[in-house]
């Protein structure tokens, strides 16, 4: 007859192992790009949403588009796009402007590649209206959308974007999302990035209850998976000045964008120290449970997690 402890050590591992496990599964992220967002227009407009967000979590209202070591770069999507997604500064990804004339994406990649390198099962999602992005930046998507077509605006391309993340949300086993929205900054280069301008404080109100239809989703997802974490991510790759953005590297209303790190595992209040667009990514790949090696080279720091 075999010991009856030695069993009982055995199911008490093995316990314990599967509720390590689950919780490591349980984490996900959602990371939502608003481009050419001034903070301060935000504050100005009606953004329940996000104010939501800003409640439950921790935030910048300056988080800087370029780095200490490199600045460069021209100040425009581009760069910036590469930036947030990558965790990297320019001298590393090589997108300097829109062009993407030599990207060093393969080298430093997209931050779904370091997903799916720690979990090859996880699921990843992107959808975007600046098709560069589908084009030249995003890699290891399960499912990459670029929803701008000719016949739509880049209003109806975000909403085309946000029913398509509700419905991934409601339908399928995201690990990792990402949304990013373009009316805003499509809406500065035609009417001005300030927030004196109507016409801005409406895209901004307008991506507001885009948002809130996918986490209204989310919701939803969590009434039913509630052992999920979610963490929340926002930022913007620059702000805006006139109606243009470009060569902005002494302009404060450029250079200083935004970062929400919102969710039961942030950190609550205001950034006291300075964050980057870089510190999107190790934040992100922080909160899924994955180490973040030296020889990836990441610029970005890991923040606003408890």
């Amino acid at each position: 007859m075999r010991p009856l402890f030695p069993l009982l050590i055995l199911a008490i591992l093995t316990s314990f192992t599967t509720q390590i496990l689950a919780e490591e599964s349980s984490k996900r992220v959602l990371v939502f790009g608003i481009d050419g967002c001034r903070f301060d227009a935000m504050t100005k407009a009606k953004t329940p949403q996000l104010d939501l967000l800003i409640k439950q979590g921790i935030h910048s209202p300056t988080a800087q588009i370029l780095g200490d070591r490199y600045r460069k770069n021209n100040t425009i999507s581009g760069p910036g796009w590469s930036s947030i997604l990558t965790g990297v500064w320019a001298d590393k990804h090589n997108v300097q402007g829109n062009s993407f004339k030599e990207p060093n994406i393969k080298q430093y990649p997209h931050f779904f590649h370091y997903v799916k390198l720690n979990n090859p099962s996880a699921k990843t999602f992107s959808t975007v209206d600046w098709d560069p992005i589908a084009k030249y930046i995003v890699s290891s998507a399960d499912v990459s959308l670029s929803t701008k077509t000719k016949d739509l605006s880049y209003e109806q391309a975000d909403d085309k974007s946000a029913a398509a993340a509700s419905e991934y949300l409601l339908n399928d086993n995201p690990t990792a999302m990402m949304v990013y929205l373009g009316a805003v900054d499509e809406t500065g280069h035609s009417k001005g990035f300030h927030p004196s301008v109507p016409e801005y404080i409406s895209a901004i109100e307008r991506v507001d209850r885009q948002i809130g239809e996918i986490l209204s989703a989310l919701e939803k997802r969590k009434a039913k998976k509630p052992g999920e974490d979610w963490l929340i991510v926002l930022s913007s790759d620059h702000g805006g000045a006139g109606r243009g953005h470009g060569g902005g590297h002494n302009n404060p209303d450029i250079l200083n964008s935004f970062l929400i790190v919102s969710g039961a595992s942030a950190q609550r209040g205001k950034f006291d120290k300075t964050v980057y667009i870089v510190d999107v990514v190790p934040t992100a790949l922080s909160h899924l449970g994955i180490q973040i090696k030296d020889d990836w080279k990441i610029d970005g720091t890991i923040v606003g997690l408890k």
